[in-house]
């Protein structure tokens, strides 16, 4: 397995590293984050570009997958969904079907998610394989993030259930909102 680590700058960047992703969010929607998030996987040669998606959108808590996206590299290819939702992208290679065994120690690529808002993911290969017994635990089935920092923003930039990006913040309530099942919880809870 290979190391990749991702990290958010600004637009969702991911970095990945071998025996494993290492994946940087460097946008969302938008805007640049800083200090930007990022999350190390551990991911074999044998899982393909589809499954590393996934675990990046598994990793930075995306909810809403109904999205285009693509991994995008210097040389100029792209991999994804060739044939979502009808649109077919004779240059878009792809994702189910490749698998991450021809990624290079060092290699860095971008994976996009949401090709409107562009969370772009610069993501690097690792410099050397990893034991995932020794640095897991387990040897995962799939893509597995297992190493992470920085805040997760919400990818339509919400702050509360109701938040229309036009109200103002309401005011904490202390805990006083909360039914009494922990210590400190308010006994006051109303529904």
């Amino acid at each position: 397995m290979r190391e990749f680590a991702e990290r958010c700058d600004g637009r969702v960047r991911s970095t990945s590293a071998e025996p494993g992703p290492n994946h940087d969010a460097t946008a969302s929607g938008g805007r640049d984050l800083w200090p930007r998030p990022g999350r190390i996987f551990a991911a074999a040669r044998s899982h393909t570009f589809a499954a590393l998606a996934t675990a990046i959108d598994d990793a930075f808590a995306r909810w809403d997958r109904s999205h285009l996206h693509q991994f995008e590299f210097a040389d100029g290819r792209r991999i994804g969904r060739p044939d979502w939702e009808g649109d077919e992208d004779d240059d878009l290679l792809d994702a189910r079907k490749l698998t991450l065994g021809k990624l290079a120690a060092g290699e860095q690529f971008v994976f996009v998610f949401d090709l409107g808002d562009n969370w772009a993911h610069l993501c690097t290969v690792g410099p050397q394989r990893i034991d995932p017994l020794e640095q897991l635990g387990i040897e995962p089935d799939r893509p597995l993030p297992y190493w992470g920092w920085g805040d997760i923003p919400d990818q339509y930039g919400r702050r509360w259930d109701a938040d229309d990006r036009e109200a103002p913040v309401p005011p904490d309530p202390e805990l006083a909102d909360l039914p009494p099942l922990q210590p400190g919880w308010s006994s006051k809870h109303h529904r």
